[in-house]
């Protein structure tokens, strides 16, 4: 964000119908210092000033000017956090789900693992086992079915 203060105080005289162009600045001792400059210098400054202040500008339309309480980032968050009982759930279902995977025959488990976590598709799993697609899409759509009679057994438990 920029400082609202200007460095450079601009001024123009006409002495005798000549005009001159005065820049004012403060210098690193902190000694006001004042210097002629020509008409195309004194414009770039003039020029610099007007962009400084509409950055300036900028920045207090796009500054929000209203205090944020820790209630208000919490309402904004875009993932809110999980309460405690949702976790706990959350944790819960992670355990239902390993159980039932763990569960699963050798061959269901392991291609419905190649499949879910590893992403890879039906032909390459086909490919890497040695068999044919079809086998294990059967494989993998047996292996979800009973994982969800496992879920709806557990949900229908108190």
């Amino acid at each position: 964000m920029f400082d609202n203060s200007n460095p450079y105080t601009l001024r123009k005289e006409i002495v005798e119908g000549f005009t001159r162009y005065y820049v004012l600045f403060i210098d690193g001792q902190a000694v006001y210092r004042e210097t002629e400059v020509s008409q195309p210098v004194y414009l770039e400054f003039l020029r610099f000033i007007k962009t400084e202040r509409n950055l300036r500008r900028w920045d207090e339309r796009h500054i929000e000017q209203s205090d944020l309480t820790e209630e208000m980032l919490y309402r904004r968050a875009f993932l809110l956090p999980k309460s405690a009982d949702e976790m706990a759930l959350d944790l819960q279902l992670k355990e239902i789900l390993r159980r039932a995977i763990q569960d699963l025959p050798d061959t269901q488990r392991r291609r419905f693992i190649l499949y879910h976590e590893f992403g890879l598709t039906y032909e390459r799993i086909a490919m890497i086992e040695g068999c044919k697609k079809q086998s294990v899409c059967e494989a993998v759509f047996r292996a979800e079915e009973k994982i969800k009679k496992i879920f709806k057994k557990n949900e229908n438990q108190p």
